[in-house]
């Protein structure tokens, strides 16, 4: 489904992100670090529309906290609609944090790095 009309593209969007943090509180309660920081400052980078970007340092600050694998395991397909597993890897390891090959986010398996 295309469509190029601004205010679809928001009201997706909300909804994708209603989705993919509907679950939020239990990734708070399972997850070491500061999930919500996560959502707020690297959201721009792992959503699936467009190029991968490098994310910014403040993003990088955040992820380095966060325990990727115990947030990578609360992944589910809505999620994987809206965000790609493959810029989460990137955004991973491009903020040097070790992230394993063959270890799963959501159905993506983190391939060998390049």
């Amino acid at each position: 489904m295309a469509t190029s009309n601004p205010s679809t593209l928001a009201l997706m969007l909300v909804v994708g992100i209603m989705i993919l943090f509907g679950g939020r509180n239990q990734v708070f309660a399972d997850c070491e670090g500061d999930v919500q920081n996560l959502i707020a400052k690297c959201k721009s980078f792992v959503l699936k529309p467009g190029p991968k970007v490098k994310p910014s340092e403040d993003c990088c600050a955040v992820v380095k906290k966060v325990d990727v694998p115990c947030v990578c395991k609360y992944v589910t397909p809505p999620i994987e609609l809206i965000v790609s597993m493959e810029k989460v890897v990137y955004v991973a390891r491009t903020c040097g944090v070790q992230v394993p090959p063959g270890m799963k986010c959501g159905s993506y398996t983190v391939p060998p790095m390049a």
